[in-house]
């Protein structure tokens, strides 16, 4: 049974910690971006992972519940507690710092706290790239990034975020600290606990750093905005691509017309690609090695997959601008998907992309175009479900689908990387650990 952080609680736990570390929270630690769920809590902004283990080992012993807060950038409700007994909100904001970054070794170890888009400028100031990216990067940090397992659009070449990671330093729910933070590559001593604590979104531990595997700077990219006719099309279009450009597809994602429809709805000031938008279309983007050209190959494609009856029209980005332009409307998607904030709370939409990546993405995406059909009918128009899907990204993947659970609003990007509400503590964790979000 959790207690609540009370005022005394709240009073003690200051004098543990640096003034000012213990405060009342800011609007934006208690609601999601689209004001769906109304939070509580008393907020610890700790500096570093000695503070987080004062927090940790409090809460712990009072019982009291904590909700790991990173980014905020959660749209189904991780990152607040609505009901229950008051919590202690973990603010990893100020846990910032980039700790050290080995160009040659291509390693960087950050804070958790730090944001997606400093750690991606520190790795090209170093000339090197981290190649995880998504719409939320100004603000997703990456303790919450890794507590979920964040996938982003290159998963298909670089995979989710625990393929980004080399080692952790978390606390644990007595208060103890792994330092698992490791730069190796090839490790076999022992347990991985790495993969344990990510992707539990908090339940097993509250990430304090990191080790990032980083990559070569980006070499000559190709973006194009492809018409397919189907969800089955568009796995032959991305099988003969990969076939051409072995390990050189960093992008593939699966659009369905409804996405076109929501930014003409609610976004009319952005141009559109098409005059009329298709059914099926495909974002595909390659990066090619220096030396190789890029349109050349992406021209060879289409040709091949126009040859083959896969693709029937397209647009293949000529400059930085357009392919600019192509990610901001594929990233505008979610954005400009209605909410409760402008339609009734029964009408619940789900963002209509698919980053193409799991060997179940066919049955997927089948499955939800079948759903798409139903849900066109006259008696269900008054609600939308079209989803998205990832072609290396399962399990709670695409569409915020998981075998386990029912359809829930997606992000932000990402595969949740915001947190699973939990309405009771796990067998055999702390209560004071609940979840982490970026």
């Amino acid at each position: 049974m959790l207690t609540p952080a009370t005022p005394e609680f709240a009073a003690t736990l200051a004098t543990l910690l640096p003034s000012g570390t213990i405060s009342q929270p800011e609007p934006r630690h208690l609601a999601d971006p689209r004001g769906r769920w109304q939070g509580q809590g008393v907020l610890a902004r700790p500096r570093t992972t000695e503070e987080v283990v004062a927090i940790v080992r409090a809460c712990a012993a009072a019982r009291v519940g904590i909700v790991p807060w990173g980014g905020g950038t959660g749209l189904v409700g991780g990152q607040v507690m609505p009901d229950g007994p008051l919590p202690v909100i973990l603010s990893l904001e100020r846990m910032v710092e980039l700790r050290e970054i080995y160009p040659s070794e291509n390693v960087m170890v950050v804070d958790a706290g730090m944001v997606l888009a400093e750690v991606q400028r520190a790795a090209e100031a170093a000339g090197r790239r981290f190649p995880l990216w998504l719409a939320s990067e100004g603000s997703a940090r990456i303790g919450g990034l890794l507590a979920t397992n964040a996938g982003g659009i290159n998963v298909l070449r670089y995979g989710n975020a625990r393929d980004l990671c080399l080692g952790v330093e978390a606390v644990l729910p007595d208060g103890s600290v792994l330092h698992g933070l490791k730069r190796l590559r090839k490790d076999n001593t022992g347990y991985d606990l790495r993969h344990l604590l990510i992707g539990s979104e908090g339940t097993l531990g509250i990430i304090t750093a990191a080790s990032l595997r980083l990559f070569p700077a980006q070499g000559d990219v190709q973006t194009a905005l492809l018409t397919v006719a189907s969800p089955q099309a568009a796995l032959d279009l991305l099988e003969l691509a990969q076939t051409a450009l072995p390990g050189m597809i960093s992008a593939f994602e699966l659009i369905h017309r409804m996405g076109f429809d929501f930014i003409a709805e609610t976004l009319p000031d952005m141009r559109l690609p098409f005059d009329t938008p298709p059914e099926w279309s495909v974002l595909v983007e390659i990066d090619l090695p220096p030396g190789l050209d890029a349109a050349a190959a992406m021209a060879e494609i289409y040709v091949k997959a126009e040859s083959k009856g896969l693709i029937t029209d397209g647009l293949i980005a000529s400059s930085s601008a357009q392919r600019d332009q192509l990610w901001h409307l594929r990233e505008a998607i979610p954005e400009a998907n209605p909410d409760a904030k402008h339609k009734a709370a029964s009408t619940r939409r789900i963002d209509p992309v698919y980053s193409i990546v799991s060997s179940t993405a066919l049955a997927l995406l089948l499955l939800l175009a079948s759903l798409h059909a139903v849900q066109e009918s006259p008696e269900r128009r008054g609600g939308h479900l079209p989803g998205r899907g990832s072609r290396g990204r399962g399990g709670r993947g695409a569409a915020g689908w998981r075998a386990t659970r029912q359809l829930q609003d997606r992000e932000g990007t990402g595969r949740r990387r915001h947190g699973l509400r939990l309405r009771s503590d796990p067998p055999g964790i702390e209560p004071a650990l609940r979840d982490q979000d970026p």
